[in-house]
């Protein structure tokens, strides 16, 4: 977490006295116009919107590092408190404050609102101690400032307190352990010091703890370690030595942090103790201990609407009472506010929508992007329902509530008939057939991880080459399908240009057609980026797709890919088959404008770029939807998107088609729908500056891309700077020469971004990335993806950032020179902040070899590069199966601290199960490692792991 120098101010004390609390405890409001102001913020009241009597001022660029507010809060008990702080910020892009409770500092982001007078809410979670403090929001030297303050509120958590916190200070002290105050920042009335070289083999805290529910138990101890170094103490529990804990250095000793350990502990009374043991290093202040069950993390259920997409204001409370699930979305009453809830249909049709909600209004619907009506919330008392019938389609949906103005509170929306998601990866509309599972009168290639051999870069590291004519390979559908993609690879041409061959395909012992194939766009050369000249040698990406329609075909059906007289390639190498029902053409919602309107004329290769750019201006001004027909239009540059909803006929009727290194999206503004069409490059070699994304720029707040199939470009989507509160759902990325998606921030902040539901293979670097590089990635995620056979680099890829997670994934088949899932400080980026969740993912046959660096990598890889690693990372409920080298993989050679392993299953490993390379402590718990070649653990360089409870095989 980046801390920032704590600056000088007079404080005017304004005080909330916040008591013991039940659950759903009443907020405190503290208006900012009476706060104490300082460094060149002033009241002002020129922006209405705000309540008291003004609002602050004066964050302005010529008082970065002095313009603050300090709100002085008591609280009468210890606990966890929400800090609520509605604010305005009218530039476009996300912007950054300082927040400081007492001493201790954290950055925070403050995304867009709509205008300078439209006030939104930015929350943060802080433990408090009873007693007074001071909180404060500070332009500091490393903020972006430029918002304005309206109030703070301030509510105590659900549950009273983020488990029992337990002072220090009132603990059981012996051996020279003593209350002290002479260092700020404590919380409650001291801290404990005296664990000094004196008192060595003495020194104790130990704390009363009562268990109610018996199991896991986590302990989170807050202290400050000034020494410049780790130290360390002994956990007891119940007068038995559990294991030495590492208290990694604090900035100084003014400064509190938390390690936290796992224990199981039974129901009932039990003592916790932290002893300055004779083989311990001490010389460490203790704050205050929080215990809190340890129970495996699970996402909101079906219809939660907290598990939903929320943005431009929307945001997760737990103030108000009777609400179901972790909490409800508030702030509807802001301009922008969305929910987008996703769900899955077994069919096309209408389906009712039932909405559970408090406070009477309206709420703006939409369904897969199109309007679709509002939702009419009567009056009433308490918790209630409300119904709205919506266009569905089988398969994955959308359905968005967004607010009119009423600050109504939903807490659950319910569709009728929904079908359940994946419980982890992407819900597909498609049956993936493995050629090597079917039947072949080829060859099935041996299975081979080796980085140039067609195996490495197969899904499932197999498949099966036909080779001589009349050979062939058989799958029986499971569900019925017309249309088919095709995973091939076939020899290049001599020159690397590529060349074309058709594969026949068969039904039930017919030829239905035949496929055409090509190697345009697979067989790279040479070192990285690669090219297309074969006498540079060191071949790969040898794959591509295909698809086609098939017309009907039931259940049952036997479809066959032979190598026929025709099939003019040496060979085919056959890896998979997906088969599907793609739905008929849609039809344009209400109202749209078509392309075709403006000049566009599909399937006969003119360019079609001037005509979209037409009616996509039109749309914008007009507020109406643009319309891409079924047919295929081809564009020669890039197509600007703001404030504009653009919808397709659906991807395998409306393509916009890619000319040479030329084509795409880029977003130049807010409010952006994307949905229902393809967009197919025509990239054929990596060229990072020469090249245009499928997606690429500042998609602003409010956006939207559903639906879209891409290949053949240089990225799928590259989210830039100053986006916020994009949602990018059930979208299929294949075939890229760089990333599939990266979230990426430089110029500005890039907060709120959400890749849901979607699908990426054959990516020619990371399938997914988040990239801080020189601003914050923050708050973003991707969940419920799957992502296959990435040619170069990770399936998932972190690079610092704040409050990041990656969650209920699926990653398989890395290539080379990456993991399925890395977190980590390489290409220098801004450091890791908040903590990054990385939970209920999978990883198979992951992990690959950096040639470049004759270095293995783990399935997941924590990466401690350009700087140390000091900010949480939590990892639990991982499964790891058939890692090709480490399972888990800490590297390198810097300080990793903070880090968490819960309920982690490996299960085999090419070499160790986990491997250390680096400085610092993790705590483990529940992890076990089975079928490791090399071992369980390898910890040759003294890294500490904090073993709790359920640990076996290392």
């Amino acid at each position: 977490m980046r801390r920032f120098p704590v600056l000088a101010v007079a404080v005017l004390t304004f005080t909330a006295l916040l008591g013991t609390v039940p659950a759903h405890a009443a907020t405190t409001r503290l208006e900012a116009e009476s706060a104490a102001l300082s460094g060149g913020t002033v009241v002002e009241t020129d922006h209405p919107g705000f309540s008291g009597s003004g609002f602050v001022g004066g964050y302005t660029d010529g008082h970065r590092g002095t313009a603050r507010t300090t709100f002085s809060v008591s609280a009468a008990s210890a606990g966890s408190y929400t800090l609520a702080l509605a604010y305005a910020n009218g530039t476009g892009s996300s912007r950054t404050v300082t927040l400081t409770v007492d001493s201790t500092a954290q950055q925070i982001s403050l995304p867009a609102t709509a205008s300078w007078d439209s006030w939104g809410s930015a929350s943060v979670a802080v433990p408090l101690g009873a007693g007074a403090h001071s909180v404060s929001y500070t332009f500091g030297p490393g903020d972006s400032g430029n918002v304005n303050l309206d109030r703070l509120d301030v509510t105590p958590s659900a549950t009273g307190q983020a488990g029992p916190l337990f002072e220090a200070e009132n603990a059981t002290l012996t051996g020279g352990a003593v209350v002290s105050t002479e260092h700020p920042g404590y919380s409650g009335s001291g801290f404990v010091g005296g664990y000094t070289d004196g008192n060595k083999g003495n020194a104790r805290t130990s704390f009363a703890v009562k268990v109610t529910t018996a199991g896991a138990q986590s302990l989170a101890l807050r202290y400050a370690n000034g020494t410049g170094t780790a130290m360390t103490l002994s956990l007891y529990v119940d007068s038995v030595r559990q294991r030495q804990v590492s208290l990694p250095a604090s900035a100084n000793w003014d400064t509190w942090t938390s390690a936290t350990e796992s224990v199981t502990l039974t129901a009932g009374d039990h003592t916790v103790a932290y002893a300055f043991d004779s083989t311990d290093s001490g010389n460490v202040n203790l704050d205050n201990l929080t215990v809190t069950p340890s129970v495996p993390s699970q996402p909101a259920g079906p219809g939660e609407a907290e598990a939903a997409f929320v943005s431009g204001g929307a945001t997760v409370g737990t103030a108000t009472t009777g609400f179901t699930g972790p909490g409800y979305v508030t702030g509807f009453g802001t301009a922008g506010a969305r929910l987008v809830r996703t769900f899955a249909m077994a069919s096309a049709g209408t389906a009712t929508a039932t909405i559970r909600f408090a406070n009477a209004g309206t709420l703006a619907v939409a369904a897969n992007g199109r309007d679709a009506g509002t939702a009419t919330l009567p009056s009433g008392t308490g918790w209630r329902t409300a119904t709205v019938s919506v266009p569905v389609r089988a398969g994955v949906n959308t359905l968005q509530l967004a607010g009119t103005g009423n600050d109504v509170l939903v807490d659950s929306v319910v569709v009728a008939n929904e079908t359940a998601l994946a419980a982890r990866g992407a819900t597909t509309p498609y049956t993936e057939y493995e050629a090597e599972a079917g039947t072949t009168t080829g060859t099935v290639l041996a299975a081979d991880r080796t980085f140039h051999t067609v195996q490495a870069e197969s899904s499932g590291r197999r498949a099966v080459r036909l080779g001589a004519t009349g050979q062939s390979v058989s799958v029986t559908l499971t569900k019925p399908a017309n249309a088919v993609t095709l995973r091939f690879s076939i020899p290049d041409s001599a020159d690397g240009a590529g060349q074309t061959a058709p594969l026949a395909l068969y039904a039930n012992g017919t030829k239905i057609r035949d496929l055409s194939l090509t190697s345009n766009y697979s067989w790279v050369y040479g070192v990285y980026p690669y090219t297309n000249v074969p006498s540079q040698g060191s071949p790969h990406r040898y794959y591509d797709e295909t698809r086609a329609s098939i017309g009907d075909w039931p259940a049952g059906t036997v479809l066959k890919l032979q190598k026929d007289a025709s099939s003019t390639a040496a060979y085919y190498d056959v890896d998979l088959l997906d088969a599907e029902q793609a739905p008929s053409a849609a039809t344009a919602p209400a109202g749209a404008l078509s392309i075709t309107s403006y000049g566009a004329v599909p399937d006969n290769g003119s360019d079609a770029t001037s005509a979209i750019n037409a009616a996509i201006a039109a749309g914008a001004a007009q507020n109406k939807p643009v319309w891409i027909p079924a047919g295929t239009f081809r564009i020669t540059s890039k197509i600007n998107v703001a404030n504009v909803r653009v919808f397709g006929a659906g991807p395998w009727s409306s393509v916009i088609q890619g000319t040479g290194p030329r084509g795409g999206f880029f977003g130049t503004g807010s409010n952006v729908t994307l949905a229902d069409f393809a967009i197919f490059g025509d990239v054929r070699i990596r060229d990072d500056n020469g090249s245009d994304g499928a997606l690429d720029g500042n998609f602003g707040t409010g956006s939207l891309i559903q639906n879209l199939w891409i290949e053949h470009t240089k990225v799928g989507l590259w989210a830039d700077s100053g986006t916020n509160g994009l949602y990018v759902v059930g979208t299929r990325i294949r075939d890229t020469f760089a990333d599939g998606v990266n979230i990426h921030a430089k110029d500005a902040g890039t907060s709120n971004v959400r890749v849901d539901q979607s699908m990426v293979r054959n990516t020619g670097d990371d399938g997914l990335a988040m990239f801080s590089e020189g601003n914050t990635v923050a708050g973003s995620a991707y969940t419920f993806n799957t992502v296959q056979s990435p040619a170069l680099a990770n399936g998932i890829g972190v690079f610092g950032g704040s409050g990041n997670r990656v969650e209920d994934n699926v990653v398989a088949d890395n290539v080379t020179a990456g993991s399925g899932i890395t977190v980590g400080t390489r290409f220098n980026p801004v450091p890791l902040s908040g903590t990054t969740s990385i939970r209920r993912n999978t990883l198979v046959r992951t992990g690959s070899f950096e040639y470049n660096w004759n270095s293995a990598i783990g399935g997941l890889w924590i990466y401690a590069d350009s700087a140390p690693i000091a900010a949480p990372i939590v990892v639990e409920d991982l499964t790891l199966t058939d890692s090709g080298y480490q399972g888990v993989l800490l590297s390198f050679q810097k300080s990793i601290t903070q880090l968490s392993f819960d309920r982690v299953t490996i299960a085999g490993a090419g070499t160790y199960g986990i491997e250390t390379n680096a400085t610092g402590s993790a705590s483990i718990a529940h992890t076990t490692v089975t079928g490791a070649t090399s071992g369980g653990l390898l910890n040759d360089g003294g890294y500490t792991l904090v073993r709790g409870a359920g640990n076996s095989g290392f």
